[in-house]
Formats: C-alpha cells, sequence, structure tokens
C-alpha cells in the first residue's frame, strides 16, 4: 500500500469552490422566493423547473468524476422521501375528533404531548395530527397567535430530537451509519429544551388568558371549558402501520438489510394504511399531496446540488476552524435558522468528519474516534433545535402557519416571528451550550 503522501488528492481537495454555487443558489431560493414570489412559487411546476436548472448539470457533471458520489446521493433521497412520505400517508389517516378546553394548563398538555409524539411519528405527522385539535381548542379565544408560536417551537421542532424518525437530518445520519437508538442519547437537552418550552409558554399563556378573560364579559374559564367535546382518536390502525415503519428501520439498522429492502418495507406499510383507512378520514383530516410533493421536488434538487459541498467540506473541514461541540452547535443551528435543516446537517457532520480524518459517508467511523460523538451530538443538537427559529428552518413550520392562518390566527409575520424566537429560545439554546457542550 503506497504511503499517505503518495495518495492521490480525493476529489473534495480538488473541487473548486464555485462548484457549490448552485446548492448555496437553490437554499436561497428556498428561503427567499415563497416571500418575494409567493404566488410563483405555489406551483410545483415552477419548482421543478428551478431545480432542474441548478441540479441536473451538478449531477450530471458529478457523475462523471465521482460516479459512486452520486450513487449514494441517489439512494439516499429515495430512502429520506420514502421514509417522509410513508409518515406522511399514515399520519393522514389517524383523526383527533373533539375539542379540548382551551384553558392554558390543556393547551400546555396538548404541547407535551405534541413533543413526545414529534420523535414518534416525525414532526411533520405530530404537526398535522395535533395543529386542528389545537385550532379547535383556542378558537373561543382571541389572543392565540402565541399559542401557534410555541407548538412551532415543540411539536414542529425540538420534540424530534430522540429518534431518526423524529428530524429529517437525523434520518440522513442515520442512512449514513449512526445506530438507530444513538439519538437517545439526546434525551437530557430534548427534555431541558421541551420542559423549559412549555413551562415558559403556560406562564405566558395564563398571564394572557387572564387579562383576555378581565376584558370579556362572562368567566372565559366556563366559555372555554364549556366548549369541550370530549376527545376520541379513529383511524387507530395506523398506529400499528407507524410501528411497522419503526420496526423496519431498527431492523435496517441492526441487521443491515440489503439495499431496497428498507424502503420496500416502508412502503409496504403506507400501502396498507392506504388501502385500509376509508377515504373519509383522510377527507376529514384534509389530507392532500401538494406538502409532500413539493418536499420530493426541493429535496431532489437540494440532494443533488450539495454533492460537491459535502465532498469539498469532508476534504477541508479543519479549515473551517471548528474544533469544538459548542462552535459546531451554533454554526449548524445559525444555517439551519434560515435554510433547510437537513442539508445543513450533512454539511457539517461532513466537516466534523473532516476534522478527525473519516468518511463523512460513514458517520459510524465519525463516532468511533474520541471526539466524534460530541462533534455530532452537537450537529444534531443544532440542526433540529434551531430549525425553530424561522418559519422556514424546517418544513412542518410554514405548513402550521398557515393552517393556523386559514383557521383565523393572526400569525405574526417573518420579522414578528423571529421577535419571539429570539427572545425565547436564544437564551434557551445559551443554557444548552453551557450544559451540555463546554
Amino acid at each position: 500500500m503506497p504511503p499517505a503522501a503518495d495518495l492521490p488528492p480525493s476529489l473534495g481537495a480538488t473541487l473548486p469552490l464555485w462548484s457549490v454555487l448552485p446548492f448555496a443558489l437553490l437554499l436561497l431560493c428556498i428561503a427567499v422566493l415563497p416571500l418575494a414570489a409567493g404566488r410563483w412559487w405555489e406551483h410545483h411546476r415552477n419548482k421543478a423547473i428551478l431545480v432542474a436548472v441548478l441540479g441536473l448539470p451538478v449531477a450530471l457533471w458529478m457523475g462523471l468524476h465521482q460516479p459512486g458520489a452520486v450513487g449514494h446521493a441517489a439512494h439516499e433521497y429515495a430512502s429520506f422521501i420514502v421514509l417522509l412520505g410513508s409518515l406522511f400517508v399514515i399520519s393522514g389517516g389517524i383523526v383527533v375528533r373533539g375539542t379540548i378546553a382551551g384553558t392554558p394548563g390543556v393547551t400546555a398538555v396538548l404541547l407535551a404531548i405534541g413533543s413526545v409524539l414529534a420523535s414518534l411519528i416525525g414532526t411533520t405527522g405530530a404537526s398535522m395530527v395535533l395543529i386542528r385539535p389545537l385550532l379547535r381548542a383556542i378558537s373561543v379565544r382571541r389572543r392565540t397567535a402565541h399559542v401557534v408560536v410555541f407548538f412551532i417551537f415543540t411539536a414542529s421542532n425540538a420534540g424530534g430530537l430522540l429518534t431518526p424518525l423524529g428530524d429529517p437530518p437525523l434520518f440522513l445520519g442515520f442512512l449514513r451509519g449512526v445506530p438507530f437508538t444513538w439519538t437517545l442519547r439526546l434525551a437530557p437537552a430534548w427534555l431541558l429544551v421541551n420542559a423549559a418550552l412549555i413551562l415558559l409558554f403556560f406562564v405566558i399563556d395564563s398571564t394572557v388568558f387572564r387579562q383576555e378573560d378581565l376584558a370579556t364579559p362572562g368567566d372565559l374559564d366556563e366559555v372555554a371549558v364549556g366548549h369541550r367535546v370530549p376527545v376520541h382518536v379513529v383511524g387507530l390502525a395506523n398506529l400499528g402501520f407507524l410501528a411497522g415503519v419503526v420496526a423496519v428501520l431498527a431492523a435496517a439498522g441492526t441487521l443491515g438489510l440489503p439495499a431496497g429492502i428498507q424502503e420496500a418495507g416502508m412502503l409496504l406499510m403506507a400501502a396498507l394504511s392506504w388501502w385500509t383507512t376509508p377515504k373519509a378520514l383522510r377527507a376529514e383530516n384534509q389530507f392532500a399531496w401538494g406538502p409532500i410533493v413539493e418536499v420530493a421536488v426541493l429535496f431532489a434538487g437540494i440532494f443533488a446540488t450539495m454533492i460537491p459541498a459535502l465532498e469539498i467540506l469532508n476534504a477541508r473541514g479543519q479549515a473551517l476552524g471548528l474544533t469544538q461541540p459548542w462552535q459546531y452547535f451554533w454554526a449548524s443551528g445559525l444555517l439551519s435558522s434560515f435554510l433547510d435543516n437537513a442539508p445543513t446537517y450533512l454539511t457539517f457532520a461532513s466537516a466534523a468528519s473532516g476534522l478527525v480524518g473519516t468518511d463523512a459517508a460513514h458517520l459510524e467511523q465519525l463516532l468511533a474516534t474520541a471526539q466524534g460523538p460530541a462533534l455530532l451530538a452537537a450537529v444534531s443538537l443544532g440542526s433540529v433545535l434551531m430549525g425553530a427559529n424561522t418559519y422556514i428552518g424546517n418544513g412542518p413550520n410554514f405548513m402550521v402557519k398557515a393552517i393556523a392562518e386559514q383557521g383565523g390566527v393572526k400569525m405574526p409575520g417573518f420579522f414578528g416571528y423571529m421577535a419571539w424566537s429570539g427572545a425565547v429560545l436564544l437564551p434557551l439554546f445559551l443554557v444548552v451550550t453551557l450544559v451540555f457542550l463546554r
């Protein structure tokens, strides 16, 4: 075997920096166009055109230089979309009927349920299952935007920290060799963040509730409780299909199933859910294919254009000057605030792999090093938690905002939401840094 000095440089060491430009442009478009050209952006055809223009040339060019990297990205993309699509279809068949009392205590319990559910059926699934029951509960109140904001903080983001099912970044890590149960080591941070958010929500909502009660004729507590309708859940067979998805992923992670078996198992669970769930239940849930189609189109471009960026970061990660877990937490988190958190996770996981000299396509190698587990934990925390900082940090954020506005809630604008996240989340993330990442 030739000495290291005689080995040819890796592709990432020779790629020009301009090769990451399509990736940066696509992420910039995802961040800006929904706000600057909302009507044009609504059409999936326009998103597909943008993805093709930016993604196809990169995929073809990289295929000439590193066909293995393109094939690996294609497999990751397929697995990623199959997981999200399966959870989307299955959770779309679970209907929560009835109305809970929209009092601060009961609403805080619903947020806690969402925080747990997010790690079981994903932040998208938990958000879609619970947002409408939440809106029904608070419909008798006038000041409710803060309730939805805290729902986004918890069920749509921080709650998904415990399993690869919870949030797309963690699933991408699983696809690259992170054991299925490894994310359970993040449980102390999950508990601290979600407990703090729910406690703070209860204090804020209790204050708002009392002020509203004083300004409202009659007793608002009695109105909220009188508005209650017994809650029950239908479509419970879909819980078994969700368990099936978990079993497939766990088996794939422990038994090393051949390529395609994992995806086939998840698709089978989704198909069984689709065939056995009455169509009326999905109609009651206002189920539509639009959100998952949008995710599939955009992530096709993201997975294609990020190949050069990941190769470069893996080869030149040391040049970033990031050496400590807290640095990876804030770097990955701040980028996840404005760009999608899934590619951000891979970006900094690649940088961490480059720092310790391991292959970013096999993150189990990173975990086998002395510093690797702490670095990957920091990247995981930053990517998942700080996706809540803006409406565009994580997919469910904008979906929840849109549903709430359709339900009559006057949500804060882009910068108004950032005022909430800056006041609530950033101090909490400083505590996370001091407690877990020093």
